[in-house]
């Protein structure tokens, strides 16, 4: 096996935001970087200019992402999440509430007993994120 890549599919009411939440990810965290996207052209199966695929870093992990205007009948869920480990409290707490600005808090920062400070949310993406303070 070479590797295993994140592959983030923007569908439904978050089509087309594959691109936003990219340039927002890779805002948030050191080591980040968009390296490639490629878009669509006229003709294609997809309207011109959404992503059709885009290559990015976050803290130096790669992922992909890309928008499907098709008619699927899943988007993300938090049974899915990615899972950050945090140096600080000041990064928890930057990162946490940037990410949970429009979306949901599903388990507010708090100590839960098995980390001095735990949090998981759904960003304004869908995308679902676990947050935990490293020991």
């Amino acid at each position: 096996m070479k590797s295993i890549t994140t592959s983030l599919m923007f569908v439904g009411e978050q089509v087309g935001k594959a691109e936003e939440a990219i340039k927002f990810y890779t805002s948030l965290f050191p080591g980040s970087a968009i390296i490639d996207i490629q878009r669509y052209q006229a003709g294609e199966n997809e309207p011109e200019g959404s992503i059709k695929l885009a290559r990015f870093t976050i803290n130096d992990t790669d992922f992909l992402a890309l928008d499907s205007h098709l008619d699927h009948q899943f988007t993300f869920t938090p049974s899915m999440s990615l899972y950050v480990e945090c140096e600080s409290t000041s990064e928890i707490e930057k990162v946490f509430h940037a990410l949970a600005e429009g979306g949901a808090r599903l388990m507010p920062l708090d100590n839960y007993g098995f980390s001095k400070q735990f949090g998981w949310l759904k960003d304004r993406y869908g995308v679902s994120w676990q947050l935990n303070l490293s020991n």
